[in-house]
């Protein structure tokens, strides 16, 4: 999980305090005017009522500790800063602890469309509005456990849980579909593709078919040709309630299994020039 980064994440001072540029809020504040009005009809009911709660500000980065106190009241929540790239032994174990790792840094404005690295826009505004809400809150919570109890090799199957949930996850709704994955939230071109594309496919989600999303491939740097959907936000609490070692052997089958074919051609490798 440790790659190479063009990002620095800026260190809170004593106060915790980050003293952000001001082209910095001036990415922030362009980037949640978009996304506002991208969410009207889009985003699911939880993460509007979360986003009301927290009342980010639109004209410049929030501190950590304002999303902190209110994350804090709602669900035992908070904030943690991390640098632009964390292990996944540290991010599982933030995850456990309910710490959410928040990378320091905001995009350039080369990369203001799309960015491969979760930046603080990505962190905040696409998965704290959710963390306000009890099933997402304690399913990211256990989510973090399994984590720790996993292997390296049994962490990139469940590693596919995490992706189609908590990042690129869709509900199906009676009022239409609904995003609630932070992924797609904080990316209106995503939004756009993964609610009305006639070629995606979307899968439902329940506690009986978590073996079909340990078995789906992805790959970070593509719209998704394959999402799962919940009714709604609760139903986290139905997976939530798998124990580590039911998960484990899920992993296990799904290694015996393989993976599902790709729907997406394999990523061009760079050659050394």
């Amino acid at each position: 999980m440790a790659k190479a980064t063009q990002y620095v994440s800026r260190v809170p001072d004593e106060q915790g305090i980050i003293h952000w540029s001001e082209e910095e809020n001036n990415v922030w504040q362009e980037l949640i005017q978009r996304q506002l009005s991208c969410i009207k009809g889009t985003a699911c009911d939880e993460y509007l009522e979360g986003l009301e709660k927290l009342k980010l500000p639109t004209d410049r980065i929030p501190q950590l500790e304002e999303v902190s106190r209110v994350l804090k009241e709602s669900t035992g929540w908070v904030c943690e800063p991390v640098p632009a790239l964390i292990g996944f032994g540290q991010f599982f174990k933030l995850l456990s602890e309910k710490k959410f790792p928040v990378a320091t840094f905001i995009r350039s404005r080369e990369e203001f469309d799309y960015l491969q690295e979760p930046d603080i826009f990505h962190e905040i505004f696409g998965h704290c509005p959710l963390l306000t809400n009890p099933s997402f809150a304690n399913y990211t919570e256990a989510y973090g456990k399994m984590g720790l109890n996993a292997s390296k090799e049994q962490r990139v199957f469940l590693a596919r849980l995490y992706w189609f949930t908590v990042e690129f996850g869709l509900l199906d709704t009676p009022d239409g579909l609904r995003v609630y994955g932070g992924g797609i939230i904080s990316s209106p071109s995503e939004t756009k593709y993964a609610l009305h594309d006639e070629n995606v496919e979307r899968k439902t989600l329940c506690a009986d078919n978590i073996l079909d999303v340990l078995r789906t491939p992805y790959r970070i740097d593509i719209m998704q040709p394959v999402y799962y959907m919940l009714n709604k936000v609760s139903d986290l609490d139905d997976i939530r309630k798998y124990e580590v070692e039911d998960i484990m052997a899920l992993i296990e089958q799904a290694k015996s299994l393989g993976l599902f074919e790709a729907k997406f051609s394999p990523k061009a490798s760079k050659i050394a020039s």
